[in-house]
This record gives structure tokens, sequence and C-alpha cells, in this order.
């Protein structure tokens, strides 16, 4: 076993960097069109309420995604399914870089989702053992991290340049970023040894037997539901509601992401010790956030602070769910790894649709802090009921 000491001066292969890219990449694809919305509508001539379905449908393709290619590439050379999920991640921003038609951008971020799925599905597999056990877990972070630092700069930078260039343009670039991973992917992701024990898909599927685990996907669901409509409808409330100008968005999404990177840190190392207690606490902060951006959006001082407040609390618990739920898995840790990126996906993409729907009722521009406030008090249902459920032995 070594010693930490001897963990920290173990590099990281060049691989886990790679993985850390593509993970980037399919981060910051997911919300990039956040910043994007009025162009988005304009070009296509629909409201910014029926542009960001397109976030919707990514997050649907996430839910499908995420715990189907973890258990039909069980089978499949890892190196070749991340080579592909790259490749059709490629030709889906080609196609949205491109279309006239709205339907076919709609099933080309379906596509893309797909594949983000698979890449998040095998990814961090991939670079725990390329790493060795004296440095897996940092190769992990480090992967797991990329889609964090998604939200710090590459939504941000996206919504920037699509300002600058056009959204299409946006799309373009990623495209190509994507293909000179896929290049680096053949090359340095090593091929999979003759004694790769290949798991269960049976063994795999037993772990939705677990109650526990459903309570913390709920949550899971609950919590990305409220804090990313939200999220992805900034546009309306900075532009609409305080009256700022659209080059505020960048920089609003940008202080929200830095503040998420550093809560989800906090919240991980927090939730160690006292899991329970911290995604207690956070949920409170959620609703006291999203709930103060529905009295105060028409102030900016006070929606951007608490914009980056919500940053900060609403996803910090994710990290600890996360690892809630691998416990739940037992020994079938590749769709218990699998789940929570499903059902964080699925919360995106209920509450962004709920969202969308009422925008164009009577609260208008306030709908997404008032969908944010009424599912972060939701959460406290599962998340209530999983914490006593702790107290009791597992059986």
């Amino acid at each position: 076993m070594p010693t930490t000491a001897a963990a920290r001066r173990t590099r990281l292969p060049l691989v886990a960097y790679v993985l850390t890219a593509g993970t980037f990449l399919m981060g910051t694809t997911e919300f990039v069109v956040a910043g994007l919305l009025p162009q988005v509508a304009a070009d296509f001539g629909t409201t910014v309420a029926q542009a960001g379905l397109s976030i919707t449908v990514f997050a649907v393709g996430m839910i499908v995604g995420a715990p189907s290619t973890a258990l039909l590439t069980l089978r499949l050379p890892r190196r070749l399914t991340l080579t592909l999920a790259l490749a059709v991640y490629a030709v889906g921003h080609v196609v949205v870089g491109s279309t006239a038609s709205f339907e076919l951008l709609l099933a080309a971020r379906f596509l893309t989702a797909v594949a983000t799925g698979a890449f998040w599905a095998v990814g961090s597999v991939v670079a725990a053992h390329a790493a060795g056990p004296a440095a897996s877990s940092r190769a992990l972070g480090l992967v797991l991290g990329g889609g964090m630092l998604a939200n710090v700069l590459g939504v941000p930078a996206g919504s920037l340049s699509g300002q600058l260039v056009g959204w299409r343009g946006t799309f373009w670039a990623l495209a190509v970023l994507a293909l000179v991973a896929a290049v680096a992917v053949v090359r340095l992701v090593p091929a999979d040894g003759p004694g790769r024990v290949v798991p269960s898909v049976r063994a795999e599927l037993r772990v939705l037997r677990s109650g526990r685990l459903w309570l913390t996907l709920a949550t899971c669901a609950g919590i990305t539901g409220g804090v990313l409509s939200v999220y992805s409808y900034v546009a309306p409330l900075v532009t609409d509601r305080a009256g700022l100008s659209p080059v505020v968005i960048p920089f609003a999404l940008m202080a929200f992401g830095v503040a998420a990177l550093v809560g989800s840190v906090v919240g991980g190392r927090l939730g160690d010790n006292h899991p329970y207690a911290t995604c207690l606490v956070t949920a409170a902060a959620s609703v006291l956030a999203s709930a103060g951006i529905w009295a105060f959006s028409a102030s900016p001082p006070a929606l951007l602070g608490l914009f980056t407040l919500l940053g900060l609390v609403g996803l910090s618990a994710n990290p600890v769910l996360v690892a809630l739920a691998v416990r739940s898995g037992g020994d079938a840790p590749t769709l218990a790894a699998a789940m929570p990126t499903s059902i964080f996906n699925l919360g995106t993409a209920v509450g962004t649709g709920i969202t969308s729907a009422a925008l164009e009722s009577g609260l208008g521009a306030t709908a997404p802090a008032v969908v944010g406030t009424v599912s972060a008090v939701l959460v406290f249902l599962p998340l209530t009921t999983l914490t006593l459920l702790a107290r009791r032995p597992a059986r």
C-alpha cells in the first residue's frame, strides 16, 4: 500500500489530462446555450423559452446516455468507446452550427448528449486505471473536475465568443476541439489488457433494488432541477428583470461557476465526516438564495450577489450525493456511479422544461426563481427520509 506522501509524488499520466479536457468540453456544451438563448431565439425566429428547450433536450439525452451506455459498452474496448463518443459529439456540433431547422438542432443536441453520457461513464474508469492505485483518486478527481471547470471557464467563454462571432461559431469551435481530443485519446489511451474482467450486467442491475439509492437520486434530481433552472434562464433575469446589458451574462455565469467550484470542494470535504448534515444545510441555503432572487431580482447588485451565492451552495452537496449513491450500489459500482449523472440531468430536464413553460405565463422573467425556490423546498422530502434511514443500520 503506497503511503500518502508517495501518492502525492506520483505523477498523473498524460491520458488523465486528455480525459479531463474531454469532460471539460462535455460540461461546456451542456450549458453554453444558457448564455446564448437570445441569439439562438432570434436566429430561429422563436422565443427564448422555446430556445431553452435545447438545454432540456440535452438533459434528456444525458438521462438516456449515462446508464444505458454504461451497460452497453461494458464489453466494448474503452478506447474505442471514448473515441466514438468524441466523434459523435463533433458531428452533433457541426449539425447544430450549420442547420436552419430548429427541430434538427434539438435532435443533434439529443445525440450529442448520449455521446456525452458515454464519455462520462467510461472516462473516469479509464483515468483511474491508467493512474494506478497510487494516484487513482487524484486522477478521478481531476477528470470529474473538468466538468466543474466548464462552468467556470467554458460556459462563460462560449457565451462571450457567441456574442463576438455569433452563437454558431461557438459550436464549430467545440466540434474542432472534440476532434483534437479524439486524436489524443487514440494516441494516449492504452488498449485494454488481456486480463480485463468484464462486469456482469445482471450484477449491475441489482443496484436498482436499493431504496436508499432511489432516495439519494431523488435528492439529486430536486437539487439540480431547482439550481439549474435559475442558471439556465439567467439571461431573462439579467436583461428583463434587472435591466442590465447582455454583456453582463457571461460574467454572471463565470461568478456562478467559480462559486460552484469552491462550493463543490468545500462540500465534498465537509461531507466526508457529516454527509447528511452537509446536504441539509446546503439545501436550506439554496432555498434562501432562490427565494432571494425571486424577491430582489429587480435590483442588479442583489440579483448578481444572490446568483453567485446560489452557485456556492446550490451544487455543493453533489459530491456527497454521488458518494452516497456509489455506497448504496455495493459491489455494482459502474451503474451506481452512472445513475447520479443521469438523474442530475433528469432534474435539469424537468426543471428547465417547467421553467420554459412558466416563462410564458404571468410569472414572466421571475419564473426561473419561482421554479428554483419550489424545487429547493421539495428536496427536503427525500433528503429528510434518507437522513432518518441513515440512523438505522442497513439490513
